[in-house]
């Protein structure tokens, strides 16, 4: 029985011990928020701040993920469901899109063992993230290249959503990076793309589906 409970608690509460550095400073003022209501005998408020820092910790978890995958396997960058996979903009690219509740972890990963290539930030709108024009946000494409060959590419944009709307990227031009590895975070609701080529993969995640960051295969190469 004591083992059954342990058990229940490690999932439930277990995220705990992944919070960010910055989910626990947003915490720590929710709570000192509510103690101050709570002198001033504003209990409602009180419970709202708590509430708000509670969710502040939980959004900023950053669970630990070693998963092993094989050199032909491309990593899933984000958690979320997964938007369109077409071709855009680039007839020679396939975009896979994913919306990001603010109920799933907003921690980017990389997509291949390689090298970070060129980082471009562009301003744009804030529409929320599961609007099909939310490819207009403000965003953020961190170039990924397989053993940095240019030709094998798996691209990560990081794109906002109409809540707080702040991009954050962990990485540099030039760095090495290994598959699974954290490379940025973008904060309460927002879209991440993955562009790759189009003649060169083939991408097993389907419309609707559930995906995980650094845990979910996203694509083969070919």
């Amino acid at each position: 029985m004591l083992e059954d409970i342990q058990r229940t608690l490690s999932k439930s509460f277990g995220w705990v011990s992944t919070v960010l550095p910055l989910g626990l400073k947003f915490f720590g003022i929710g709570i000192t928020l509510a103690a101050i209501c709570l002198f001033l005998n504003w209990r409602t408020l009180s419970l709202l701040f708590i509430a708000a820092g509670c969710f502040c910790a939980y959004f900023f978890r950053d669970p630990n993920r070693e998963a092993v995958f094989s050199d032909d396997e491309i990593a899933c960058p984000a958690d979320g469901t997964v938007l369109s996979i077409k071709t855009e903009e680039d007839p020679n690219s396939v975009v896979v899109r994913i919306f990001l509740s603010i109920f799933d972890v907003h921690v980017q990963r990389a997509t291949v063992n390689g090298k970070i290539g060129d980082i471009f930030y562009h301003k744009g709108t804030f529409l929320f993230a599961d609007n099909p024009a939310a490819d207009k946000n403000e965003r953020n494409l961190i170039q990924i290249f397989k053993n940095g060959q240019p030709e094998y590419f798996a691209h990560v944009e990081q794109i906002t959503g109409a809540i707080a709307r702040r991009i954050e990227s962990w990485r540099h031009p030039g760095q090495e990076v290994k598959i699974g590895e954290r490379i940025g975070l973008v904060r309460f609701g927002s879209q991440v793309a993955v562009y790759l080529p189009k003649n060169k993969v083939r991408v097993l995640v389907k419309k609707g589906q559930k995906v995980q960051g650094g845990l979910t295969v996203l694509a083969l190469w070919k």
